[in-house]
């Protein structure tokens, strides 16, 4: 985000080495989920945003992301719904371990398919 210039010059530095060094920085899911929840509980980035942001991440060379097809599967559907971004990382993350659905109290979440209610 650029909003402590110390960090960015330190992440910059390390993206630059191992793209000099022909190496790949990995990226676990659990990662990606904590980026959703920081743009846009911290910095209340738009979703729109958000998704461009993860789909420039993805098109990053350097970066290997944890089941990216979990990551590209959700960008796909959250263009088709409002569903919160991290329940929808979550859910594609879960589908991708064959689970057929996921229980959850949340009764926003559990409107979209792949949620079931706790009642």
């Amino acid at each position: 985000m650029a909003d402590d210039n110390l960090q960015s010059k330190k992440v910059y530095k390390i993206f630059k080495d191992a793209e000099i060094e022909n190496k790949e920085l990995f990226v676990p899911l659990l990662v990606m989920l904590e980026i959703i929840w920081v743009l846009d509980s911290a910095y209340q980035i738009s979703r729109q945003n958000i998704l461009n942001i993860i789909g420039d991440l993805l098109l990053m060379p350097i970066l290997k992301f944890e089941n990216q097809d979990v990551l590209q599967n959700m960008i796909y559907a959250a263009k088709g719904n409002k569903v919160d971004l991290s329940d929808l990382l979550i859910a594609y993350s879960v589908k991708s371990n064959g689970c057929k659905n996921i229980m959850t109290f949340d009764k926003k979440a559990s409107k979209y398919n792949f949620f079931k209610l706790v009642k």
